[in-house]
């Protein structure tokens, strides 16, 4: 019989004992673990000793996304569903809690094709008055650099080459670089991407003022407590790097026809763009 655990009412909860009385209540061992596996691990990302009254949506889903977002489909969506019913467990028991955010959605089963989205629709789209510019160049050097997000999100203003048209970024899976001693270099190789005339407008108009910096940054600096790389931080604004989930939830609110979660993926410029290049090879 699973053990029955009433959580205090009134009383906020910090992030580790919510996560401990949420898994205490688990029959199986094997549950307990597979479970301890995503609840766990996200409570230590989160801060095990913040109130969970006060962890936002948005910072679960860029906690499961940093955790998992590279993984294989079935970890993400096991990861996921153990961190939302934990998450459903306490607000049942009159706990104020975060909910999984609609943008940090269930991933599709391999066997299910990922869309790729027509010229046509992504050239709407980024044409859309609606869309802001940061989100418009984001969206346009995704689809014209066939680029993951996570390469295109983490170049500063100084790694661009515009006149080029390219920028060094670090690719997945990037080797790391040996260096002798007293030798400064990069950490990793890095390897370049090249864009096209479309993103070739729009960046002079993100990058008005900065010259240093993240390309793309949030509209908000970064709140107390939470620590940011330098790197990460334009210097002279303060605000933050926007971050895969952030952009992620951008895109989302861009195209989501039937309400939250049922937009996009940013995934789907890349399959896209390699799509129509595939297709330009054959019929040539």
């Amino acid at each position: 019989m699973p053990v029955v655990v009433q959580l205090p009412a009134g009383r906020h909860l910090t992030v580790r004992a919510a996560a401990d009385a949420f898994l205490d209540t688990l029959p199986n061992p094997d549950t307990v673990r597979a479970y301890a596996a995503g609840v766990g691990k996200i409570a230590l990302r989160l801060g095990k000793h913040r109130p969970l009254a006060v962890v936002a949506d948005d910072e679960i889903g860029e906690a499961l996304e940093a955790l998992w977002g590279g993984a294989a489909v079935t970890t993400w969506n096991a990861r996921r569903a153990a961190v939302l019913s934990w998450l459903a467990w306490c607000r049942e028991r009159g706990q104020a809690a975060p909910a999984v955010p609609g943008w940090a959605k269930r991933s599709a089963t391999p066997d299910s094709q990922t869309p790729a989205r027509s010229k046509t629709a992504i050239d709407r789209l980024i044409a859309c008055r609606d869309v802001g510019v940061r989100e418009k160049t984001l969206y346009g050097l995704l689809y014209e650099t066939a680029g993951r997000a996570e390469e295109i999100l983490t170049p500063n203003v100084e790694d661009l080459a515009l006149t080029a048209r390219q920028a060094r970024v670090k690719a997945k899976g990037a080797r790391a670089k040996t260096r002798r001693r007293g030798q400064a270099r990069e950490d990793f190789v890095l390897e370049t991407v090249y864009w096209d005339a479309g993103a070739a407008r729009l960046l002079p108009r993100l990058l008005k003022g900065p010259t240093r910096g993240p390309v793309f940054v949030t509209h908000r600096r970064p709140g107390p407590g939470k620590v940011v790389s330098l790197r990460d931080v334009c210097p002279d604004t303060g605000l933050a790097r926007l971050s895969y989930g952030q952009a992620r939830a951008l895109l989302d609110e861009d195209t989501a026809l039937n309400g939250p979660g049922t937009g996009w993926d940013l995934h789907e410029f890349r399959h896209s763009a390699l799509t129509h290049l595939a297709r330009r090879v054959r019929a040539s």
